[in-house]
Parts: structure tokens; sequence; C-alpha cells
């Protein structure tokens, strides 16, 4: 695999990492205010062993590495003649045993303190609080009567400020790292006015009205100042009507309600780019450029007779001319010049182009108190955004471009960035908190939706229901990693095919 695939997977490790251990942190921080007991906080998955444990006895640190994980310390549930009970399946029914038989070495023999560990699926991780019905739970430990150290022992209030601790985490983690970024780095953009040759748009605009050169000034009779407005109102929202400058003139466009679901069924990576003239930078010695007699500061106007100021159009001729040759139109020293150039079979010509250095952009910097109302305010803008565009998930497109792991990683880019990398990770904790916060069972917000009845209802939901819900939960749960994850992998193979 290339450098840049372990670059973004790396990337994406460390912030899912960052961002699971401050989830978790949540949960762990208020079931210690309330004095309940968490018996593990893991990070990572660990499935039969562990790559590191920790536990605090007596005062002092143990540590284990690379240790198979120890089983719960149980016993069979005996009745009055000393026969083992089983449940309606037949499967014995095993209660806590006494702690006092096992060795002093032993670390179930010291519930009272947390084991901390490392496991070495890098997916997930997960904090196990005593006495809470979830996926970590061994269900025997609920066949006690419960103990005022347990999380189905405290009042509900408590256990809906222990549920909701990891999504206030990551919801406030994200406004942390909005803020600071605004205060390291400052909020630069390109005011959608400034673009000086207008913007390059996908098929799907296309399609529907816009022209490569196009700058959009109003969606919905309100004036939009940057790309990224542009494509929530058309995209997310859903806006139809749209005003742009075409030519030195006004235009107005209509765009049709399901834009958003076009674009998704497309597979385009993005709405609309900036748009680059193509001038040289520079040209390659003894290239098929160098040979036809092309120089430093050429500006290509036109390309086999058709007019266009477009290094992405000129570039895409050029590609597609590989092996034959090509007539180029240019301006040097404000004289019009034409000349044929033969083309590699690979699709070039042996220049580089030079950037656009001279774009009139806006930045605001922020001082410490400054960056924190400007970050909370992003992060709650952030938030709305996502929601909004939350509603294309139930539409036959939407749930096409579902990803899973791949699809997240591809947000990262191939080069290490800090600012990229905390911005993503902000918006990727943003994410965390809205999908965690949803009413599905295994799922935070599922556990809120139990809570909530209770305290309506006056009285719990049985532990037997409990279960089957969190088991149903996490059944859908798999099966939208699995369904997200298969589009990636098809998504991957479509691209290798078409290539």
């Amino acid at each position: 695999m290339s450098l840049d695939f372990w670059i973004k997977a790396a990337q994406l490790i460390l912030s899912l990492s960052i961002l699971i251990f401050i989830h978790e942190l949540g949960h762990f921080m208020w079931a210690k205010i309330f004095h309940t007991r968490v018996n593990k906080f893991y990070l990572f998955f660990n499935p039969s062993f562990s790559l590191v444990r920790a536990k605090k006895i007596n005062g002092k640190w143990h540590f284990a590495w690379f240790s198979r994980n120890l089983p719960e310390h149980n016993k069979p549930l005996l009745d009055e003649f000393g026969n083992e009970k089983r449940d309606k399946k037949g499967k014995i029914i095993m209660v806590p045993a006494p702690i006092d038989d096992l060795d002093d070495s032993d670390w179930r023999k010291y519930p009272e303190t947390t084991e901390w560990g490392i496991g070495w699926i890098p997916l997930g991780g997960y904090c196990s609080i005593a006495g809470m019905v979830d996926e970590t739970t061994d269900t025997s430990s609920l066949m006690q009567k419960a103990q005022p150290w347990e999380y189905r022992s405290k009042p509900a209030w408590q256990r809906l400020l222990i549920i909701t601790g990891g999504v206030i985490n990551n919801f406030v983690g994200a406004l942390i790292i909005y803020a600071m970024l605004m205060f390291s780095y400052g909020e630069e953009f390109l005011p959608i006015k400034n673009a000086p040759f207008g913007y390059e748009y996908c098929q799907t605009a296309l399609n529907n009205g816009f022209e490569n050169g196009d700058i959009p000034i109003c969606v919905g009779n309100k004036e939009v100042n940057t790309t990224s407005e542009v494509v929530e109102k058309l995209i997310i929202e859903g806006v139809c009507d749209v005003q742009v400058i075409r030519n030195g003139s006004n235009v107005n466009l209509n765009m049709p309600k399901d834009l958003g679901e076009q674009f998704l069924a497309a597979n385009e990576k993005g709405f609309m780019y900036l748009r680059v003239p193509f001038v040289i930078d520079s040209v390659v010695s003894e290239s098929e450029a160098s040979k036809a007699g092309l120089l430093s500061g050429d500006s290509v106007i036109g390309i086999n007779g058709i007019e266009t100021n477009s290094a992405t159009e000129i570039m895409e001729q050029i590609q597609n001319s590989a092996g034959s040759t090509i007539a180029l139109t240019f301006v040097r020293d404000n004289e019009i010049l034409q000349k044929d150039v033969n083309v590699t079979s690979d699709g070039t010509i042996g220049v580089k182009l030079k950037p656009l250095n001279n774009l009139k952009t806006e930045k605001i910097e922020y001082s410490f108190w400054q960056s924190i109302p400007a970050g909370i305010k992003h992060g709650f803008k952030t938030l709305g955004s996502y929601v909004k565009q939350f509603r294309l998930v139930f539409t036959k497109e939407g749930a096409k471009s579902l990803g899973g792991f791949g699809a997240i990683g591809s947000i990262f880019p191939t080069s290490w960035d800090w600012s990229v990398f905390w911005n993503m990770t902000a918006f990727l904790s943003i994410i965390l908190a809205f999908m965690n916060i949803l009413p599905i069972p295994v799922l935070d917000g599922g556990y809120v939706l139990f809570i909530l009845y209770e305290i309506i209802a006056r009285r719990k939901p049985s532990d037997k229901f409990l279960e089957i819900s969190l088991n149903i939960g996490m059944f859908l749960l798999l099966a939208l990693m699995i369904f997200a994850n298969v589009n990636d992998i098809v998504r991957w193979l479509s691209n290798i095919f078409m290539q």
C-alpha cells in the first residue's frame, strides 16, 4: 500500500482514539462524581487479550503486558435443594462468586478500583460501569440485589448525566478545538466575489443550468459570501433560486428540489471549484512543450480552436489527446499566438502551471478571549449544518453514499497538517456526539430514551426488556456498519475497474 494510505490511516486512528477517549471519559467522570464503580476503561477493543492492563491496588499501580483477559469470577446459582438453576434456554444461571477465596494477586479481588487498558483492535473503546445493562455487561451480575455503588441503584437524574457525559464531552471538546484553531490560525477565506475567473462546477450542476465561470452571489434571495454557504443551501437545504454573475451580467437560475440527491447519486467529490487559468510556470527540458517553443509565462486561452481559460478543461483535453497533436492558442507579451504541440502517450506535454498567488482573501485574527465565542459559534454552526444534511441519509441516493472507515479516512489529507487534522477531529467529534444521542438502543440516546420513560411512567423498564432492546440495537448497528463499509468496498472496486 502507498505512503498516502498509511498517512491517512494514521490520522484516522489517532483522531478516533482521541475522540473515543474523550467520549468514554465523559461517562467515567460522571460515574465517579456519583460514586458509581467503573469496572473497566479501555481504549480499543480487547477480545481474548489486551496489550496492556493497569489497576491500582492498595495504593500501588500494577501492570500486565500482553496478558489474557480474566473471566468473570462466577458460580452457579443454586435453589433451596442445592441444584443448579437454569434459564428458559436450559443454560445454567451464573452469579458473582465471593471474592474472598481469590488469591491476593488476582485483580478480580479488588472490584472497587477501575481496570485501565489498551486493546489490540484500534477501532473503538469502552467504559464498563457496574450495574449498567450494556454490551459489556455480564448478565449474571444483575441476578443479585442492586448495590449502592451500582449504576442501576442511582436516581434517574444521575443516570441521565452519566449516560450523556460522553456526548457532552465530545461536543464541548469540539468547541474547545475550534476555539484553539481560531486562536492559533484565525479564519481565512476567499469571498466568493473575489474569484478572478469564477468557478468550475460538477457535472450535476452543469446539467441543471450552471456554466463554468459563473460566480454565485445570491441563493434563495440571500447573499452568499463563501462557497460553503452555496453548497449548504443548494445541496443540504434544497433551496432552488440562485443568482449568478455570468460574463458580467446577472443571471437567475432555478435548481430542482432533488439537486442534493442528484449530486449524491453521481458520486461527485465536490460541487464547485475555484477556476484557475492555464499559465505556464516552467517548461520541462526536452519535453514536447519545449520542442514546440512554449515558454514560462505563456497563458493558454484555447485548445483545438475552442476558447477556454480553464486549466481543468485544458488538461482534460490534453489527456484525451494522448499520442496525438493539439493546437494551443496562448498569449505572450500581449500577443495571441498558436502552436501545434505533440502529446505523449501518457497524456502530458511537459509543463508546470503557475499557482494563483494574488487572491484577495480575508483573514480574521482572534485574541485568546475572542477565540472562545468564535469557536462556540462555529461549533454550533457545524452541528446545525450536519443535522440539516442528515435528511439526505433517508433518501435512496443518501443510503448508497453512506461510508464506513474508508470514507471517514478519505477526508484526511495525504500529507500531515496539524491544522487540518484538528479541524477534521473537531468535525468528527460533533458527528460522534450527534450520532450517539440518536434514540437507538445500544447508543447513548437509547439509554436516555429509557430513562425519560422511567421519569414519565415512574417505573423502570425491566432488565430483560433492556437486554432484548440492546441486542436488537446492536444487530441494527452492526448491520449499518457492514452496509456502510461494503459501500466503501464497492466504490473502491468501481474506481479500479473504471480506470
